[in-house]
């Protein structure tokens, strides 16, 4: 018997593991799957962010929430935390890649973060944001994948960006009163790896597909903060829609992408930037 729509979008019974899970949007995602039932571990790498995450959103749920801090970039620790899941809640359904180091524009206009131009970009910044973005999204669909595998049934999620499909305008970073090579950017490593995240979706999507796994990536834009208007007025220049996104405005796509009413979806790219992409 075919399932009604509510029950396409029910996840009582089901256990996401969220990386970065006490930040922003993290902290959304598990919002969005707690409602509809889903147990939540909040991956981060702070202790206490992750607990009091995790603390206010079993209480606002009623709910099952855990708070764990794992360094993601660990094979071992990845392997511990799949290990303290499975006997906590007795089974994994669901994985989303959601963590990575990424400045804000705030951060950026500092003079500090002026060496973060292209040309002079440090190695170990490469090194430490690749390492989160992508080496950790890659251990833990490799740990968490395999689980799903064994089980023959899995859902993984990748967070990845509009940066991931399109080139960052840094016209919108540009101030006023310095020179070319003062100028802040966004950093390289943001586009490598919001870019490498969608490839892993396609190679996970076909390499698992006999085995019940289905990966799929989100595509957001930005979410409003409250950016000074200088920069926004910039960004949301760029943007059909006129504006940024407001921070529960992924819920909806992430339940969708993680629940049974995509279960005809794999490899696929959701869209969702205010048309950004468009021009």
């Amino acid at each position: 018997m075919a399932k009604t729509i509510k029950e396409l979008f029910g996840l009582a019974g089901k256990t996401a593991v969220i990386t970065g899970g006490a930040g922003l949007l993290g902290y959304k995602h598990a919002e969005a799957l707690m409602e509809f039932g889903a147990n939540c571990v909040l991956v981060d790498i702070c202790h206490e962010k992750a607990e009091k995450a995790a603390a206010e959103l079993s209480e606002k749920f009623a709910g099952n929430a855990l708070g764990v801090c794992t360094d993601i970039t660990s094979k071992e620790e990845v392997e511990r935390l799949k290990n303290k899941v499975v006997k906590h809640f007795g089974n994994i359904n669901i994985l989303i890649n959601n963590a990575a180091n990424n400045p804000k524009f705030e951060e950026i206009e500092k003079k500090e973060d002026l060496s973060k131009r292209f040309e002079t970009f440090p190695l170990q910044n490469w090194m430490d944001d690749i390492s989160v973005g992508l080496t950790g999204a890659f251990l833990c669909t490799q740990i968490f994948g395999t689980y799903f595998a064994e089980q023959n049934e899995g859902v993984i999620l990748n967070i990845s960006s509009d940066l991931g499909v399109i080139a960052p305008d840094q016209r919108i970073y540009r101030q006023e009163g310095i020179s070319d090579w003062e100028q802040p950017t966004k950093p390289v490593t943001y586009s490598v790896i919001k870019t490498g995240l969608i490839g892993l979706t396609r190679y996970i999507a076909t390499y698992w597909a006999d085995k019940g796994i289905r990966c799929n990536a989100l595509v957001p834009g930005g979410v409003y903060t409250g950016q000074n208007e200088v920069f926004l007025k910039k960004l949301t220049n760029l943007i059909p829609m006129g504006r940024m996104a407001e921070p529960d405005e992924y819920k909806a796509a992430v339940l969708f992408l993680c629940s049974d009413a995509s279960k005809y979806m794999t490899g696929a790219s959701l869209t969702m930037e205010g048309g950004r992409t468009c021009w």
